[in-house]
């Protein structure tokens, strides 16, 4: 099942992906995001985790203005997954 990196305020985000069967990480850090297929961040700051310089192999995702649901979709179409 792909890992997927969440910041801890979208709390709401990591729930949906939850019930959908993806394995969660909090994000606190640049460090927190290795191993992950996918990252959701707030887009408060662009930069929080330093996610803009780092070595980063997976996507990225904006959360900002979206809803839980809109974010599951855009994680699942990243992943190339289909929708349940």
């Amino acid at each position: 099942m792909p890992k997927i990196g969440v910041e801890q305020s979208l709390t709401d985000v990591q729930q949906e992906l939850q019930s959908k069967g993806y394995e969660i990480v909090q994000l606190r850090n640049e460090q927190d995001s290795q191993g992950c297929d996918c990252c959701v961040i707030t887009g408060q700051d662009q930069n929080v985790m330093g996610m803009q310089n780092a070595a980063f192999d997976g996507s990225v995702i904006n959360a900002d203005g979206m809803t839980a649901q809109d974010v599951c979709q855009q994680v699942e179409a990243k992943l190339g997954r289909q929708q349940q």
